[in-house]
């Protein structure tokens, strides 16, 4: 009996050590497949990562190879091309509830934003897809309980956008950023976050012919009306002058 039973007990030990490794080596892997599957629920949008790794010991996060792309009513074209972003985050920050980021490093090789034949545009297309899959599974997220505290270095390169209006295929448009390892320290909210893409937005996606408004709305809203503000001072002072 006794035998019988150290012998069952050894076979679950083995297999509870047979699930850890595979869990250990497939363990990427099956983030892989889970983070896919969130960006599709929350954008509606196909997702495809080629490779992604999670450290074990180290707080860094690599994705490599994601690619989003549209859905039918917009062309089903590649959406978004991200040949790299790589995070390194504070762990006892986050283990307290903050998202504190020591490096975010984003490579955005393209961002393609479609019109489709009914007049709407993919990124509202977006806004809806997550207020769908918010209503689904609940208003509240594990990632609503978590609050961003800052970035220490931020590093970006932006390669080229397009604007692809199925209507009227006349009104594309494109414009190469050609920013590379553009680095920003030191962005402490999601204000200074936004401070920081409000510029590139208002410089390369006047080009595209697309409204900042309409991709962008609360705390952004909050910097857009401060940058128009500092406009409108400045220009008052010019005029006075």
């Amino acid at each position: 009996m006794i035998r019988r039973l150290f012998k069952w007990v050894f076979r679950l030990v083995l297999m509870l050590m047979v699930l850890v490794v595979l869990l250990l080596v497939f363990k990427d892997t099956i983030i892989r497949i889970v983070v896919e599957h969130r960006i599709e629920g929350e954008t509606g949008m196909k997702a495809k990562i080629g490779r992604m790794s999670v450290g074990l010991f180290s707080p860094e996060v690599t994705v490599e190879s994601l690619r989003v792309y549209n859905t039918p009513e917009f062309g089903g074209n590649l959406f978004l091309d991200v040949p790299e972003l790589h995070i390194e985050y504070d762990r006892t920050a986050l283990i307290d509830g903050k998202l504190h980021l020591t490096l975010l490093r984003l490579n955005l090789a393209e961002l393609n934003l479609v019109r489709n034949e009914a007049g709407q545009t993919n990124w509202a297309g977006i806004k809806k897809a997550h207020k769908r899959y918010r209503k689904a599974h609940g208003k509240h997220d594990v990632f609503d309980e978590v609050t961003f505290t800052g970035i220490d270095v931020l590093n970006y390169s932006l390669g080229k956008a397009r604007f692809i209006d199925l209507k009227d295929p006349g009104q594309n448009r494109e414009v190469q950023m050609n920013l590379k390892n553009e680095v920003v320290r030191d962005v402490k909210s999601n204000d200074a976050l936004y401070g920081v893409l409000l510029p590139i937005w208002m410089r390369y996606g006047g080009e595209l012919g697309i409204p900042v408004d309409e991709f962008f709305s609360g705390s952004l809203n909050r910097s857009l009306d401060k940058f128009k503000s500092d406009v409108n001072k400045l220009l008052n002072g010019t005029q006075k002058r």
